[in-house]
C-alpha cells in the first residue's frame, strides 16, 4: 500500500508531460501557419539578397 501512496504523489514525470504538450503546441502551430511561415521567409531572403546586391 506504501508504494502505491509513493508512486502516486511522484512528481518527476510532470515535467516530461509538460516538454511534450509544448512540443506538440508548437508543432500544431508551425502546420496550421506554415504557408504564413513560408511566405514570411521567402520575402525576408528576397529582402536580403535585394539589398546585398546594392552594397
Amino acid at each position: 500500500m506504501e508504494h502505491i501512496r509513493s508512486f502516486l504523489s511522484e512528481e518527476e514525470g510532470v515535467g516530461v508531460v509538460e516538454i511534450i504538450l509544448i512540443l506538440v503546441v508548437l508543432i500544431s502551430l508551425v502546420l496550421i501557419f506554415k504557408t504564413q511561415l513560408t511566405n514570411l521567409v521567402k520575402s525576408i531572403f528576397s529582402k536580403i539578397v535585394s539589398q546585398s546586391n546594392s552594397v
